[in-house]
Order: C-alpha cells, then sequence, then structure tokens
C-alpha cells in the first residue's frame, strides 16, 4: 500500500495542528486515542488506528508538560505508527514499536521549537513597548510556527520517504532492537497506569481496584465489561455517599425516612 498524496496532508497538517491544540486549544485532540483513531480513518483502518492510540494513551497517563518540561510526544507516534502499520500490512505492536522511538525523538525537536519560539517571544515584548497592538498579535500567531513544524516537518519526511523507511525497519534493524521496542512498548502502559495511581484516591478504592483487575485477569472479562462493572460500582457508591450525607441542623427531612425534630416518625 502507498500513501495518497491526500493521506500525507492530511496527516502532516493533522501533526500541526495536535501540537497546537495542546498547547491553546485544548479540544481533545492532543490525545494519541483521538489522533490514533483519527489517523487510523485516513489510512482507511480505524480498528487499527485505535488500538495504536489507546495503547499510546496508556503511556502518557499522569505525565504532564508542567514547568515547561519536555515529554515524549506519543501524539506524533500514534500518526506516524498507525500510517506505517497500514502501508506495511502489520499489526499494532509493529506501530509502537515505530512510534515508541519517534515519540522519544519529538522531545529534542520539542526542546528546539521552545527555543525557537524565544524570537517571536521577544518581538512581542518589543510591540508591547511601542504600544503596537497588531504587532503583538500578529507575532503570538507566528509563535505558534516552530510548535506545528516541529512536528509536521519530520511526519513529513517520514511519510515521503515512508515505504523505504518501513522496508529498512522490517529487513535492516536487529532483532534485538525491534525486540527491545516492543518490550518498551509492553511495559510503558503499565508505567502510565502506576503514575496515575500515585495520584488517585487508590487505599480508599482498593476493593474495587481489585474487583476490576480480577475480571479482567482471571475472568478474562472484555475491556467494556470492566468499564460497566467500574460504572456499577460508582452508582453504589455515589448512592452510598448520599445517603451518609447528614441532615442540616433544624430541618426536618431525612433520606430515607426517620424521625425529625418533633420525634414523628416519617417515611
Amino acid at each position: 500500500m502507498d500513501l495518497a498524496v491526500w493521506q500525507i496532508v492530511l496527516l502532516v497538517l493533522l501533526a500541526f495542528y495536535s501540537i497546537i491544540d495542546s498547547l491553546s486549544l485544548n479540544i481533545g485532540c492532543q490525545y494519541p486515542v483521538i489522533i490514533g483513531t483519527v489517523t487510523g480513518a485516513i489510512m482507511g483502518d480505524v480498528t487499527l488506528g485505535l488500538a495504536i492510540g489507546a495503547t499510546l494513551q496508556l503511556m502518557v497517563l499522569g505525565v504532564g508538560t508542567y514547568g515547561g518540561a519536555s515529554i515524549p510526544d506519543f501524539t506524533t507516534g500514534a500518526i506516524v505508527g498507525t500510517a506505517f502499520a497500514a502501508i506495511s500490512n502489520q499489526n499494532a505492536e509493529f506501530a509502537i514499536g515505530i512510534a515508541v522511538p519517534v515519540g522519544l525523538l519529538m522531545v529534542q525537536l520539542d526542546v528546539l521549537a521552545r527555543f525557537t519560539n524565544t524570537f517571536f517571544l521577544h518581538r512581542v515584548d518589543k510591540n508591547i513597548e511601542m504600544g503596537n497592538i497588531r504587532g503583538v498579535k500578529r507575532n503570538i500567531l507566528l509563535g505558534a510556527l516552530p510548535w506545528g513544524l516541529s512536528r509536521a516537518i519530520p511526519v513529513f519526511i517520514m511519510l515521503i520517504f515512508g515505504k523505504s523507511v518501513v522496508n529498512f525497519i522490517v529487513n535492516e534493524m536487529p532483532d534485538w532492537l525491534m525486540g527491545g521496542l516492543k518490550v518498551a512498548g509492553g511495559i510503558l502502559p503499565v508505567v502510565g497506569i502506576a503514575i496515575l495511581l500515585r495520584y488517585l484516591p487508590t487505599n480508599k478504592f482498593v476493593a474495587y481496584l481489585i474487583i476490576g483487575f480480577v475480571a479482567a485477569a482471571y475472568l478474562n472479562v472484555p475491556m467494556l465489561g470492566v468499564a460497566l462493572i467500574g460504572v456499577a460500582l460508582a452508582i453504589i457508591y455515589f448512592k452510598q455517599s448520599i445517603k451518609a450525607v447528614p441532615v442540616m441542623a433544624g430541618s426536618n427531612i431525612t433520606m430515607d425516612g426517620g424521625e425529625n425534630e418533633d420525634g414523628e416518625y416519617e417515611d
């Protein structure tokens, strides 16, 4: 399978837009699971894109660019991985092996984008001193270009030389390297979940966690089934929390019946 021109154009624009969305718009296109699904739709295999994006999404759970830190960009990795997997008729495991190094490469390009962006920042400061509001707006918009191009250009290069790159990866790269990338692709989702659990009230809801683990690991319940179990448990906990809310002083209204302040029983 060869990439059509319109597919390359859409994927490059998607890479450009995804980083801009993560910086300012925040409508959800900065998440690998969303971008992977969209890429899968462009490539004609939504299921493959969703599987790749969901796996990569697990790798970034609990990870954020706090304090200006640069983190692996697995959103861009989802684009490249899904496209290459569709080109070569490979599975999601192959795509993860490509997406991981691409995401790590984006760390360096992210730093370069931040460095380049300071040029427009100084121009904004200068226009503020001059009172040039239009100049401030123009340079703020131009400041988005280094970010977008830091993703769009590498994706464009990879897609243009996609077939040869895929052939090189499949035929030339040593087995130990591809095996290592696949192992990393399997470990990183676990690391992402572990980081997320550190920020959640896990100790309080450890019983629910065990139920979900047993259902998935031992009973082989599909993820949708585990999610529905989680919804049921959430509803039960919510109702129990409502019942546990203390009645306000001076009120003769009770949640489930009882005596009011006059000693009369109410249903």
